[in-house]
């Protein structure tokens, strides 16, 4: 099956992209260029995308997608998030065929990580 139109390119609103900026690489190891002040795109994150300036904030409270981030280490990841200063807006919680949480990153953006269930091997 031909793929015609992927999702390709994704953006977030940001109050203070530096501090998001520093997040990101400190937390997922995101690489970033700057646009000019208001705008900077990121990249080595699965999907490139970018934060623009903005008082806005995506959040599934406003009705915003939730951006679920992919984690071999869930714990880990969860310690980096907390680490580069993001908020953790929902504690790991197992769901059918996985487990998660969601953080707030510093410009107020909700995203989530999250890990497949490993079957024990004998």
């Amino acid at each position: 099956m031909s793929q015609q139109e992927p999702i390709n390119y994704v953006e977030f609103p940001a109050k203070d992209i530096p501090a998001t900026k520093q997040f990101f690489q400190q937390a997922f190891a995101w690489s970033f260029v700057d646009y000019g002040p208001e705008y900077t795109a990121f990249s080595q994150s699965g999907i490139e995308g970018g934060f623009y300036l903005s008082d806005l904030v995506s959040s599934t409270k406003n009705g915003a997608c939730l951006v679920v981030l992919l984690s071999d280490d869930l714990e880990g990841s969860e310690q980096r998030v907390i680490n580069a200063g993001g908020i953790i807006s929902q504690a790991i919680f197992s769901f059918p065929g996985g487990r998660r949480f969601h953080f707030i990153e510093p410009s107020g953006n909700e995203l989530a990580v999250w890990s497949t269930v490993k079957a024990n091997i004998a």
